[in-house]
């Protein structure tokens, strides 16, 4: 499997979980575990060498 390959899902999920944050309310407890599964991907993605630029919507 390529590193492509094991990075798509976590690309995919990363894109998906910021729709989902976007239509829930801040203050609301799925959105703080939407937080810190959104942290936990922004770390891998980062550390994989991913340009989060432009696919980073909420921009925490």
């Amino acid at each position: 499997m390529t590193e492509g390959e094991m990075l798509k899902p976590s690309v995919e999920e990363f894109s998906r979980l910021q729709d989902y944050m976007v239509d829930t309310q801040k203050d609301s407890a799925a959105y703080k575990k939407m937080k810190r599964r959104y942290i936990e991907l922004k770390v891998i993605l980062s550390s994989s060498g991913v340009n989060l630029t432009q696919l980073d919507i909420i921009k925490e």
